[in-house]
């Protein structure tokens, strides 16, 4: 959500919930206001929602979307996660437990504030009124959430909602094994209900875990709308990155990882470039624990034939540059090998942006071919080469300017928050109502 002042109004409402926020460890929910009342009216939803502390398109979007739907909930979440609009609705009762998360700190900072962390939110969760949980991420400790912490929610007779945005990344990032399967075994069991974005998903579930189907949703994947979108133009963001407006200028967006399989599109790009120098590929975003596998994609890069054709943000884009370079772009290209389902993608179609993607996972689900992007063959750099020419060459980048609010109705239309708003009420009516 883009920043929007605090009245005076809306901070003397929510005084008494910022003391709570900042009481640290000793009172995780003594002073907080009681919701107006909210929770003790008869019909009205009073949760939890536990983020974890990031994934901000997520957390914010869901929160949004439990509040047109009048739903009370505290939010427990972090610095990363503290929004004025949450701090508005008398809906919200806002928990920094998490506090700040930033990564260039010392270890034993590190350590200390995540320790504090698990500390706050063991003693919320003992004295919290909502008697149903909603984690929509696990915390630092994968094994101690999925296992003990679990235990411990049930314990204390709290029901439980998860939304799962990968069933298993183990066996995505190629780390799966007995342990890692066991544990995600043990969660998904101990949950009340399960949400995923994918019939796939929920196949994976019944198939790998034993979860009855009846336990689990699909919901979609929310429409990433918080990033800022301003006045900027296609025009103006392409000279901010030193792109000419006679280029085709492709984009890989987001963190590196083997899984997203950007070797292959810079193998592509290598064919196109001995075509046609007016291809253009920008990378934005840095590698996230794969040494190894970033240092190949460089020796790749360094070619001579690449190095007059692609551009490299190597580095966290924060939010308020997001648009430049889905503005500047002609096209996201996603040559993912593995994946059930990729934010990049409703991010791209939050700014109309077509894409080219991999047939991995449910991709092809959500791509209308000729209308919305193309999709290609996976572990497949010819194909994929083909695939982005046959973008280029076609109607929808010829009216791209006209095409890109069309593809912003259709996703706001198909991932729509309300649908999903409306789906995870009615499951925490559904559990709730069992003994």
């Amino acid at each position: 959500m883009e920043e929007i002042r605090q009245s005076d109004k809306a901070t003397a409402r929510f005084a008494p919930v910022d003391r709570a926020v900042n009481s640290g460890i000793d009172e995780p929910k003594a002073k907080v206001a009681p919701l107006g009342g909210l929770e003790h009216r008869p019909g009205t939803l009073y949760v939890a929602v536990l983020t974890g502390g990031g994934d901000r398109p997520y957390a914010l979007g869901l929160a949004a979307t439990l509040i047109s739907q009048g739903v009370a909930f505290d939010f427990i979440a972090s610095d990363e996660l503290d929004d004025p609009e949450l701090h508005r609705s008398p809906l919200v009762r806002f928990f920094n437990l998490r506090k700040e998360m930033r990564s260039n700190v010392p270890p034993v900072r590190k350590i200390v504030r995540v320790l504090l962390y698990y500390w706050r939110l063991l003693v919320y969760a003992v004295t919290a009124k909502p008697k149903l949980f909603h984690i929509l991420w696990n915390n630092k400790f994968a094994i101690l959430d999925r296992t003990l912490v679990m235990l411990y929610y049930r314990a204390i007779g709290k029901r439980i909602v998860l939304t799962l945005h990968n069933v298993n990344a183990g066996q995505r990032d190629g780390n799966d094994n007995f342990v890692n399967r066991l544990t995600l075994r043990i969660q998904y069991l101990l949950a009340d209900h399960l949400f995923v974005h994918t019939e796939k998903m929920r196949a994976e579930l019944r198939n790998g875990f034993g979860i009855a189907e009846k336990n689990v949703s699909v919901i979609p994947f929310g429409i990433n709308s918080t990033v800022p979108n301003t006045d900027l133009t296609s025009s103006e963001s392409r000279e901010r990155l030193g792109l000419a407006a006679s280029q085709k200028v492709m984009l890989f967006f987001g963190n590196i990882a083997p899984y997203k399989g950007l070797e292959y599109l810079i193998d592509a790009v290598a064919l196109l470039a001995q075509r046609s120098a007016d291809y253009r590929l920008v990378i934005a975003g840095r590698p996230k624990n794969c040494e190894a596998y970033w240092k190949e994609i460089q020796r790749r890069l360094s070619s001579r034939e690449l190095r007059s054709c692609v551009t490299q943000r190597i580095e966290y884009v924060p939010d308020a540059e997001t648009e430049i370079y889905f503005k500047a772009a002609d096209v996201l290209v996603l040559p993912y090998v593995h994946i059930f389902q990729s934010g990049v993608l409703f991010l791209g179609y939050n700014f109309g942006l077509p894409v080219i993607a991999s047939d991995v996972g449910s991709l092809r689900e959500d791509i209308v071919e000729g209308k919305t992007g193309f999709v290609c063959k996976p572990r497949d750099a010819i194909d994929l080469a083909k695939e982005i020419e046959r973008y280029f060459s076609s109607e929808l980048y010829r009216r791209l300017n006209a095409r890109r609010q069309e593809i912003r109705n259709f996703a706001n239309q198909r991932y729509s928050w309300t649908r999903v708003g409306e789906i995870t009420g009615g499951v925490y009516r559904s559990v709730l109502a069992k003994r």
